[in-house]
């Protein structure tokens, strides 16, 4: 007897956009050459009054110093163990980001992380105690490092898109014009519903760019 013919999950694209606290996470998929929009939703990466996971370099800034000014071991601790925290949390969140695309018969096939060019910075905490105006920053890098980390722990390759060239990139990768690529994105939107703002177009802009540079692979096998 002929065995049915199967046919694999329709792959999706993962662009994430970190914040403090979490992430925008668009998911695209492209249909018969057009990409459209999947999932739209947060992943958090703190629990709600928690500032250990929501801050832990500003409540590190707010404890005492070593006489040289360098962060002392009650701050490295304070955020050893909310970066700890993020790690699960945004391993649990892309968890069920997963499960919610593969109920709908997806899969994803790649992630894509928009960043931009602190990837000089090597000591977070110490970057953070130096102003008072980094820790913002310091936070948001934090972030990121989950979301990697919770990539690595769900199997989801990940790549990474300089958010500034990300318009360029796109523009060469899919043969439109900057013009095209800005309408695109705004109709893309509609079916997402509201928000749709900056954040929820450069997420959707990254996967949809890396989808469109990963692999063609076989959609169909035999069961």
């Amino acid at each position: 007897m002929p065995q049915p013919k199967i046919r694999s999950p329709l792959m999706a694209g993962l662009g994430l956009r970190a914040f403090k606290g979490g992430a925008v996470v668009i998911g695209v998929a492209v249909v018969e050459g057009e990409p459209c929009v999947v999932l739209s939703t947060v992943l958090e990466t703190y629990t709600q009054g928690d500032r250990l996971s929501f801050e832990p370099y500003r409540l590190a800034a707010e404890t005492s110093r070593e006489p040289s000014g360098r962060a002392a071991p009650e701050a490295a601790a304070i955020v050893a163990e909310g970066r700890r925290r993020q790690n699960q949390l945004a391993t649990h969140g892309l968890q069920a980001i997963i499960h919610r695309l593969d109920a709908a018969g997806r899969k994803p096939a790649v992630a894509a992380l928009l960043v931009n060019r602190a990837g000089w910075i090597t000591d977070l905490l110490e970057y953070s105690l130096a102003w008072a105006e980094h820790i913002p920053v310091a936070e948001n890098l934090a972030v990121r490092e989950a979301l990697r980390f919770a990539a690595g722990q769900c199997g989801v390759a990940m790549v990474e898109q300089d958010e500034k060239s990300l318009p360029e990139l796109a523009t060469k990768t899919l043969g439109v014009s900057s013009a095209e690529l800005d309408a695109r994105l705004k109709a893309l939107g509609a079916p997402a519903g509201k928000p749709w703002r900056k954040e929820q177009k450069l997420a959707c802009l990254s996967a949809w760019v890396a989808l469109a540079n990963r692999p063609v692979v076989e959609i169909d096998r035999l069961g």
